[in-house]
């Protein structure tokens, strides 16, 4: 691969990183606000993501910060333990437990989780990120920013009523201004060619003009304050020191600070790999990210922030995802957003706090619709149903439920598939088949379990006397034993008494063969039925 200078990564990833800037910081204020938590914590977070996990993890797209999933624990936990100071300590035990499990290398997991549902969840964040971003494009702000579920209380119309009845024309006006300039950077070569300028940037600015100037001619079109970037704006030095908050280490001793540790550790870790595992999907260089190193970066990202009042963290989609569609090529993007995010609410909170969160809403939209594109859907029905069911299965209940239940739905749904594809390919013909063959040809899969028995006996069962039966298990690693009896009784005894001639290929000699070995080899004998 070629290397690249400092400079040069720079330029590549310094509009990206400013993207995921602009993406993060409400989103970090928003989280902390629906955990129960001070604003600050969720941009310490962001800053502890940016530029600690960043440096230590090897994954050239995700991007870590306060994660929506993790909200409800959160808050629950601050709740239940009474105090900001004690969930701190929370947050170090999860940070803690996070290394050990990248030290046991429990990141292998992340192995098992089918492409077709990992599209899915990807897709699924699309759409939600869209739907969640429509009241922010429309001036209609009722949820917090960064908030991921759409059915909290059932399907609610009476809330699209309010929405459609509260739609602001300067939000609307600022959001397809925001959107025209997002597309011309896109699609216009001249304006892509400048790397240093994004196009979320000059949508940014623009909209901080716009705004302005409808708030200097006393327009009825101005965005009000509510609907504006809210960061704390600190005074002096102490105002600064009072929004940081430091953990109180008797928590320690609270049998309920390491319930809630280990909650936040098992459910941030799955988040975290299941991002992973998308965010490699959406590198275009395909590069494959070390999930254990991954969990360790975790860890001590955790471990950062709680010792300086920071959320708890995960690798998070909706970030990585706009990372990834705004040309990032190296982490070092992840690491100039965490920067951003430190310069600007150390110095400039005045200025972020002019920024419309309509112009962000056209900012995620386009990220989700690259993340829910209906040529994704085109081409996992073009792969047949026990790819797209699964996929859209995924899509359907990540939007209805969350990230970790509908992950669990498409995974669930994938293995049965695969079960069921596994069951027929043991081996089954059916009657009919079997009557008009003059030789019948049972080629075994590689593996055969106690799940292919019963595809198998209906099989030998339909096998009429007189018949040539050659069943064929060259290719087979592994038999279970009930599967092998089976076969074994067919042959030397039902195959004399019906005169049913039978030749087994590939068998090995003994049951003991047939033991899970990769390093075993397979044995060929012929035996004929007497």
């Amino acid at each position: 691969m070629k290397k690249t200078s400092l400079i040069g990564g720079i330029k590549e990833n310094f509009p990206s990183g400013l993207v995921v800037f602009l993406v993060a910081l409400p989103l970090c204020l928003g989280i902390a606000l629906a955990s129960g938590a001070p604003p600050l914590s969720g941009i310490i977070a962001g800053i502890v993501g940016g530029l600690v996990v960043g440096t230590i993890s090897n994954s050239n797209i995700s991007v870590s910060g306060p994660a929506a999933g993790l909200t409800a624990i959160v808050l629950t936990a601050i709740t239940d333990l009474g105090a900001f100071e004690l969930f701190l300590c929370a947050g170090i035990i999860a940070g803690l437990i996070q290394l050990v499990l990248g030290f046991v290398r429990a990141g292998s997991i992340s192995n098992y989780f089918p492409n077709n549902v990992i599209e899915g969840m990807l897709a699924a964040i699309g759409i939600i990120i869209i739907l969640k971003q429509i009241p922010h494009a429309l001036g209609f702000d009722k949820d917090y920013e960064g908030h991921e579920s759409i059915f909290d209380n059932g399907l609610n119309f009476g809330y699209f009523t309010e929405l459609f009845g509260a739609v602001h024309p300067g939000a609307i006006i600022v959001t397809l201004v925001s959107v025209g300039i997002l597309i011309a950077w896109d699609r216009i070569h001249a304006l892509k060619r400048m790397k240093m300028l994004p196009g979320a940037l000059v949508a940014v600015v623009t909209g901080i003009v716009l705004n302005q100037i409808f708030k200097l001619t006393g327009s009825s079109l101005a965005i009000q304050p509510q609907h504006l970037v809210s960061l704390p704006v600190p005074q002096s030095l102490d105002d600064f020191k009072n929004l940081v908050t430091l953990p109180d280490f008797n928590g320690f001793t609270n049998l309920k600070v390491w319930i809630a540790g280990a909650t936040i550790a098992i459910v941030a870790s799955i988040e975290t790999l299941l991002c992973i595992e998308a965010s490699d999907r959406l590198d275009v260089q395909r590069r494959i990210t070390d999930t254990n190193l991954e969990l360790k970066a975790q860890g001590i990202g955790n471990l950062v922030s709680s010792f300086i009042g920071g959320l708890p963290m995960t690798s998070v989609v909706v970030r990585s995802s706009a990372n990834a569609n705004s040309g990032a090529t190296s982490k070092l993007s992840t690491i100039i957003h965490g920067v951003l995010l430190l310069i600007c609410v150390l110095s400039i909170p005045v200025i972020l706090n002019l920024i419309p969160l309509a112009t962000l809403a056209a900012v995620l939209i386009l990220v989700g619709y690259k993340l829910a594109k209906p040529a994704t859907f085109k081409h996992f029905w073009h792969l047949g149903k026990f790819q797209f069911i699964p996929f859209v299965a995924t899509v359907v209940a990540v939007v209805a439920t969350d990230l970790l239940k509908g992950v669990g739905i498409g995974l669930a749904i994938s293995v049965f598939y695969i079960l069921q594809g596994n069951m027929k390919r043991a081996y089954y013909l059916s009657r009919e088949k079997l009557d008009d063959a003059d030789g019948i040809n049972i080629k075994l899969a590689e593996e055969v379990s106690f799940l292919n028995k019963a595809a198998i006996k209906k099989t030998l069962k339909n096998i009429k006397p007189n018949s040539t039966v050659t069943i064929d298990a060259r290719g087979t690693s592994y038999i279970a034993t009930d599967v092998l009896e089976m076969i074994q009784d067919f042959a030397n005894i039902r195959a004399k008494e019906e005169d049913i001639t039978v030749e087994l290929l590939g068998f090995k000699t003994s049951y003991r063969d047939y033991e899970r070995d990769e390093d075993s080899h397979i044995l060929v004998t012929h035996r004929r039925a007497m």
